[in-house]
C-alpha cells in the first residue's frame, strides 16, 4: 500500500503543538483537555482506518475530533447562523517520529469569514480554551 508522509509545517490556519507523547497518550490528553476547558467531542473520525477500508492506502495513526462548546456555539450561531457550516471546531491528533503533533483549526481565522462582530468574540474566547487545551500538550518545568 502507499503511504503518506504526515509531518507538515504549521499553517496559518491552525494552532499546533508538536508532543513527545505516544498517539494514544495525546489524544487522552487533549480530549481531557478538551472537556477541562467546557468542549465536548461530538466526532471522532479515524483518518487511518477511513482511508485504509475506502482507499487501500496506508497512513501514519490520525484521528480527527469534532470539538463544541455549546454556549460559545450557541453565542456564534444566535450571531450569524451561516457559521453552522464552520463548526465544530476541528482538532487533529497525528502520529509522527518521536510523538504526536496535536491541531486545532483556528476559530479566529473562520471568524474573518464572518462580518458580524459578535462571531469574533466568540472567536477570540474559543481560541482562548483552546490554546489552553493544546497547552496540556506542552511539558511543565518543575
Amino acid at each position: 500500500m502507499p503511504t503518506i508522509d504526515a509531518a507538515r509545517a504549521p499553517t496559518a490556519y491552525t494552532m499546533r503543538v508538536a508532543t513527545s507523547l505516544p498517539y494514544q497518550q495525546a489524544i487522552a490528553t487533549i480530549r481531557e483537555a478538551l472537556t477541562e476547558q467546557g468542549f465536548g467531542v461530538l466526532t471522532e473520525i479515524d483518518v487511518r482506518a477511513t482511508l485504509s477500508d475506502k482507499l487501500g492506502v496506508d497512513v501514519p495513526p490520525q484521528v480527527i475530533l469534532g470539538a463544541c462548546q455549546p454556549q460559545l456555539a450557541h453565542q456564534a450561531l444566535a450571531a450569524a447562523p451561516s457559521i453552522a457550516a464552520l463548526l465544530p471546531c476541528n482538532v487533529t491528533v497525528r502520529e509522527v517520529p518521536g510523538g504526536s503533533v496535536v491541531e486545532a483549526v483556528d476559530p479566529e481565522v473562520m471568524s474573518e469569514l464572518e462580518i458580524d462582530p459578535a462571531v469574533a468574540d466568540v472567536a477570540a474566547e474559543a481560541r482562548r480554551r483552546l490554546q489552553a487545551a493544546l497547552g496540556r500538550l506542552v511539558p511543565q518545568e518543575a
